[in-house]
């Protein structure tokens, strides 16, 4: 399942907005899963959506905090960032950073990858578009686990 959904997730790399204001036909079509509609942030609706193509009921929320429910989330801050922490990465798992100005998570994807002190990403709404990135771990505030 967890090879599904990075397959699903990186078939949309490359997926742009129409203008850069949120929007798009499959930028819509994200955010339509999780009940809005263009203009809104789409980060989690698109990990909802990929997740969804997958077969998985959850998440399905376009709000980046609620991908990480405590029941769900098994690193929170610098914890994410200890060696034993590391070893349980996995990827499809979900990644949270967290943004100083808003005061919580506001920017979420998907692991693809992983390598020492890094991983590798697949994450929508950054530079308007569904891109693959390589993220140090100190930038990550937490991670979940949304299959077992």
């Amino acid at each position: 399942m967890r090879v599904r959904i990075i397959e699903i997730a990186t078939a949309e790399i490359g997926v742009r907005e129409a203008t850069g204001n949120n929007d798009g036909e499959r930028v819509e079509v994200y955010l339509a899963y999780t009940g809005l509609g263009k203009g809104h942030a789409w980060c989690a609706a698109f990990v909802s959506w990929c997740y969804a193509q997958a077969g998985f009921p959850e998440p399905r929320n376009a709000w980046s905090p609620a991908l990480f429910p405590n029941a769900r989330t098994y690193c929170r801050g610098n914890a994410c960032r200890d060696s034993k922490t590391s070893v349980r990465i996995k990827p499809a798992d979900v990644f949270g950073i967290y943004g100083y100005g808003a005061k919580r998570i506001n920017h979420v994807g998907l692991v693809q990858g992983i390598e020492p002190n890094y991983i590798l990403t697949v994450e929508g709404n950054v530079e308007n578009r569904v891109l693959a990135k390589r993220r140090h771990l100190s930038t990550i505030n937490a991670f979940s686990n949304w299959i077992e």
